[in-house]
């Protein structure tokens, strides 16, 4: 079955709002009437108000990084999926392991957060991955049985029809380190199977599946020839417009 890929840029805490202006100045006239793929931009939360007006009319969507579970309320720095929807947001990261890692994201806040994005009509880019020691234990099918399961559970086949899921072994991200071709394959393999399981055989056979982790103009075409990866989350390299264009044009 052919999946439409889909290239998401992180941005993560770079670019101030002029920054981000300018990107897409450049970055716009470079992947102008490249439909073969879908692009997305997640720029950190102040730039997004000058994304959007940036990117309008254009083939680039844009997402936040992060998102809060509940629709209002007393949670200091958090943004909902009702504000996001406001200024014209359409995707969202979830349960990046640096999320998981420095600011203490787990199974369950993941799984309530696809729900709240689900529910509010947002396209949710669940992230899910091991780091080096579990890989190196040979814990890296567990891992993502286990993070799949959990973010998955009591969510319908029906609700989940927009679902992305972004594999990112959590060593390769920023460290240079890439996953070969195959290692990826291997590992979203084991997570359509899991989706399988939640959502059945048809849904997992549409299930767009991300590879993240020090994704580069250099690896990117040798990556998205694999049958089982569906297209990338881009960090680092998706910071420059030239590269970036570069990856979604592999």
């Amino acid at each position: 079955m052919s999946r439409k890929k889909v290239l998401a840029a992180n941005w993560k805490m770079y670019k101030t709002p002029d920054q981000a202006r300018h990107f897409f100045h450049d970055f716009l006239t470079l992947v102008h009437g490249h439909d073969r793929d879908e692009i997305v931009v997640c720029p950190n939360y102040l730039a997004l108000d000058v994304s959007i007006p940036a990117a309008k009319g254009s083939n680039v969507a844009i997402g936040a990084q992060n998102v809060h579970w509940e629709k209002e309320g007393a949670f200091t720095g958090e943004i909902s999926t009702s504000m996001l929807l406001a200024i014209g947001v359409t995707h969202v990261i979830i349960g990046h392991s640096e999320r998981r890692q420095y600011f203490g994201e787990t199974d369950d806040t993941v799984n309530l957060k696809l729900k709240a994005a689900l529910e509010a009509g947002l396209i949710p880019i669940v992230c899910v991955g091991e780091v080096l020691e579990e890989r190196e234990a040979g814990l890296t099918d567990d891992v993502l049985r286990r993070q799949s399961l959990r973010a998955f559970h009591k969510v319908s086949a029906k609700k989940a029809a927009s679902l992305i899921v972004a594999y990112e072994p959590v060593w390769a991200i920023g460290t240079g380190k890439t996953a070969t071709p195959q290692m990826a394959a291997d590992a979203h393999a084991i997570i359509r199977g899991q989706a399988a399981e939640s959502f059945g055989q048809e849904f997992a056979d549409q299930l767009r599946i991300l590879y993240g982790g020090s994704v580069k103009p250099e690896n990117a075409h040798t990556l998205m020839s694999e049958k089982e990866i569906d297209g990338a989350l881009v960090g680092g390299a998706s910071l420059d417009p030239k590269s970036f264009a570069a990856i979604v044009k592999y």
